[in-house]
């Protein structure tokens, strides 16, 4: 879609363009009713800034459309096609990193309660679990932070996308 298109659609469909971008339909009513957008980095900015408003609540909804790194996404959404694209440095079959990632994902759910979210995408697996690894140290308030960083980053990596 171009940026003048979302512009000018309807705000029904400017949602639906961008609702595979995070399960947030707060951001995503928010973003658009900042329409129109002079350009895309005006639209990255708006983005930015209403998800620097996100907090432990916005994290666990968000992270209903997120699977385990290193685990096939599930359904028919475009989240789960997206998912499994950036997730693609870990689709492969070394054993041992998957079981590493299965082990690394178990200790973090443990420890935080959550599924451990990282922008996958450039990324390759030994990279996520040495993340997973380095994160499962994090003290709880941290690791929020990092999680809703990494959570901004996916959405604007693929809002950015979307618009390309």
């Amino acid at each position: 879609m171009k940026l003048e298109q979302f512009n000018q659609v309807s705000i029904a469909e400017a949602k639906k363009q961008i609702a595979h971008c995070v399960a947030l339909h707060d951001w995503v009513t928010a973003l658009v009713a900042q329409r129109p957008f002079a350009s895309l980095e005006a639209l990255l900015q708006c983005g930015d800034n209403l998800a620097r408003q996100w907090d432990a609540r916005s994290l666990a909804q968000a992270l209903s459309a997120h699977p385990r790194i290193g685990e096939k996404a599930q359904g028919q959404a475009k989240e789960a096609a997206l998912s499994l694209g950036e997730q693609s440095g870990v689709n492969v079959d070394d054993h041992p990193l998957k079981q590493a990632l299965k082990a690394g994902n178990a200790a973090y759910e443990q420890r935080f309660g959550q599924v451990f979210l990282i922008r996958a995408k450039g990324r390759s697996g030994e990279e996520i679990l040495s993340e997973l690894q380095r994160r499962l140290a994090n003290d709880p308030q941290r690791e929020l932070q990092e999680a809703l960083d990494q959570l901004r980053e996916i959405t604007l990596l693929r809002l950015k996308e979307t618009f390309q």
